[in-house]
């Protein structure tokens, strides 16, 4: 019998000498054990699992597997167990596949990539077979400690992957594998600056490390250093002008400083090397997509499924355009793939709400809730996002941000008038105002700009772990020569966004949980807060997969207790910053366009032009789900959607509570 004072983590360790014994059963027992005291332990999962290979019983193997899969979509080594369950089988194709999803979720997973050599081989493909072997054998040279840090970094072990590897580079400082793996951790905890400085000091110590480099863009981009990630991009092309990853990270680039003449140049230039490479074809589509070249980018989008039948990125561009119709052949493809068992499960959530999507516009509104709620159920999983870590986040500004700060501040920060922060909650609107303002002759619509939400990051540091109120409670301490900083800091980021005009938008929605740090270090700037009536913004952010962020609107209750967290720090706001923020509400722009425009105009202080009334004339890029939307004049057929899907709303009415469910 087991000692009942045993640890989960003692039972399994138990049930790891009992594996090395050669002792599967008496292992299950003590896994058992470990999961009696917690259910949800991904190792208990996944050693059962492997427990159940070694015994052959592949029925519970894969039972084990895909309850992993479920709690942790991303574990690398679910995705390896299930490639070791089809190579003992002797189906390589499928063995491949799991093995080429574990490295994806996990590159220092040895036996995957040894198996993708042996799947490749089996296969009759030599040159990849070798490709694999390569980089099994550069694993295999890594120092260990380096390969235990990529482990738990990929695997979600921040705090114990940054112990292990600053322990690592205490004594071996110029490591360059070591200052790579450093900065992925401190990217993935927020900390910009930190990885923006190591990987600039790994490439001036091996100025050829590829993945260094590769690494790099990736953060300058975080960053917003939009010139300075598209002059790294431009360094590995002309390394080697005619490599398609290098063409592709160089057109990326420059869709994000604006050049989209290039990005299209560059993928006109892949494909014709590449014609039938489903990736870049639908990249093409999202920048004809911006462009407002719909029609082009349709044809863009529908080749790409045509040539792979599995590629969900495709499928929901298709359905994001708002726009498109799928033909009874589409919706048949798209509902064969989300049912098969292989899908990759970032194409799964992408298929399902694409699907969401195509019963709505048949008027089938059980089935596509069905798939909306799969949809979010999925991302869900995929993001842990956690509400009351949220409310508590929200509580904090409203704590700190007193009318006492404003007083005691006054008077500092940057002085520029020039930014127009559009903020609120996605899918409410604030695409439309942006479009509206944009149209203006003194005003550049930009974007989403993530410059406020990363210098909230940096203000909280590595504090946001062990200190989750250290930031805003600093704001109290920042001076005048630091405040004044931190707004020019924010103009001279932005400026590549912008075509030379006085003011400038930025439509960051999430940017209203910041207004605090806004107001200090620019006084002067213009907000509007976009408001939306709560069932229908929260409904209309549940149907929509975001690129990125955004984690609240996968769950009806989620999504629910956030716009109350919303609207109560939106109403805190007002009252210590009376008369700063503007309030406009998307159901009176749709009802009287007019009115509300010269709201607005006369808010931003700027003289009132008819292009803004007829702003779906106005030809720009246009970045967010609405692009097309608001390229067409106003129409109300959206404003009471939410009601298709009524029976099914109970859980977001009672998150949101009686007196928001009727609005």
């Amino acid at each position: 019998m087991p000692n009942e004072t045993e640890t989960e983590t003692g039972h399994l360790q138990s049930a790891q000498s009992r594996m090395y014994a050669g002792e599967f059963g008496a292992a299950i027992e003590k896994l058992d054990h470990a999961l009696m005291e917690d259910p949800d332990s991904i190792d208990a999962h996944y050693m059962r699992a492997v427990c159940f290979r070694y015994l052959k019983d592949t029925e519970k193997a894969r039972a084990e597997l895909d309850a992993l899969k479920q709690m942790m979509p991303d574990f690398g080594r679910a995705y390896q167990e299930e490639g070791h369950l089809y190579r003992d089988t002797g189906d390589w194709e499928r063995a491949l596949l799991a093995y080429q999803r574990a490295c994806q979720f996990n590159p220092a997973l040895l036996a995957s990539w040894k198996g993708q050599a042996a799947a490749f081989r089996s296969l009759g493909q030599e040159a990849e077979a070798e490709q694999a072997e390569a980089q099994a054998r550069r694993l295999e040279s890594l120092p260990k400690d380096l390969v235990a840090v990529t482990h738990l970094l990929h695997e979600g072990k921040l705090l114990k992957a940054e112990q292990l590897c600053r322990a690592y580079m205490q004594k071996n400082p110029h490591d360059i594998e070591g200052m790579r793996l450093l900065a992925a951790i401190g990217s993935r905890f927020g900390v910009l600056e930190d990885a923006d400085f190591l990987l600039g000091t790994a490439l001036e110590l091996d100025p050829g490390n590829i993945q260094v480099r590769l690494d790099y863009i990736d953060v300058l981009r975080k960053r917003q250093k939009f010139e300075a990630a598209l002059t790294q991009a431009k360094t590995l092309y002309d390394l080697e002008p005619d490599n398609p990853l290098f063409q592709s990270h160089l057109a990326i680039e420059s869709m994000q400083t604006g050049d989209y003449e290039t990005a299209l140049a560059l993928f006109r230039t892949i494909l014709e090397k590449l014609p039938d490479d489903a990736a870049t074809l639908t990249s093409r589509g999202h920048a004809l997509k911006t462009l407002g070249e719909q029609d082009k980018a349709i044809a863009s989008y529908r080749k790409a499924t045509r040539i792979r039948a599995d590629h969900g990125d495709a499928w929901y561009a298709l359905a994001n355009l708002k726009t498109y119709s799928f033909s009874d052949d589409e919706l048949a493809k798209m509902r064969a793939q989300e049912a098969g068992p292989d899908l990759g499960f970032q194409d799964r959530i992408y298929l399902c709400f694409a699907l969401g999507k195509a019963f709505e516009d048949r008027k089938d509104y059980a089935v596509a809730f069905e798939y909306y709620e799969r949809g979010n159920d999925l991302k869900r999983v995929q993001t842990r996002y956690k509400s009351d870590q949220m409310e508590e986040e929200l509580q904090a500004q409203a704590s700190v941000c007193t009318t006492d700060l404003f007083e005691k501040q006054a008077g500092k920060g940057c002085p520029a008038p020039d930014p127009i922060f559009i903020v609120g909650l996605p899918r409410a609107g604030s695409t439309l105002i942006e479009q509206i303002l944009a149209s203006h002759s003194q005003v550049d619509g930009t974007l989403e700009l993530p410059n406020i939400l990363a210098l909230s990051h940096r203000l909280r540091g590595r504090k946001q772990v062990s200190d989750r109120t250290f930031y805003p409670r600093i704001l109290h301490d920042l001076d005048a020569e630091k405040l004044r900083a931190l707004g020019e800091d924010y103009i001279k980021n932005t400026r590549i966004h912008r075509q030379g005009a006085p003011f400038f938008t930025d439509k960051m929605p999430n940017n209203f949980r910041h207004i605090g740090l806004i107001k200090l270090i620019l006084p002067n700037a213009k907000i509007i807060d976009a408001r939306r009536g709560a069932m229908a913004c929260c409904f209309s952010g549940f149907k929509q997969l975001f690129a990125e962020g955004q984690e609240f609107t996968y769950g009806l209750d989620e999504i629910g207790r956030y716009y109350k967290s919303y609207i109560r720090l939106m109403d805190h706001w007002n009252s210590v910053l009376p008369g700063e923020i503007l309030r406009v509400q998307h159901e009176d722009v749709v009802d009287d366009l007019e009115t509300q425009v010269h709201r607005l105009l006369e808010f931003c202080a700027l003289p009132f032009e008819q292009a803004c009334v007829d702003f779906h004339e106005t030809r720009r890029a246009v970045r967010t789900a609405s692009s097309e939307q608001v390229r067409q004049p106003i129409y109300k057929d959206g404003v009471e959607q939410w009601r298709h899907f009524e029976p099914w709303l109970d859980p977001l009415k009672k998150a949101l509570g009686p007196e928001l469910a009727r609005v």
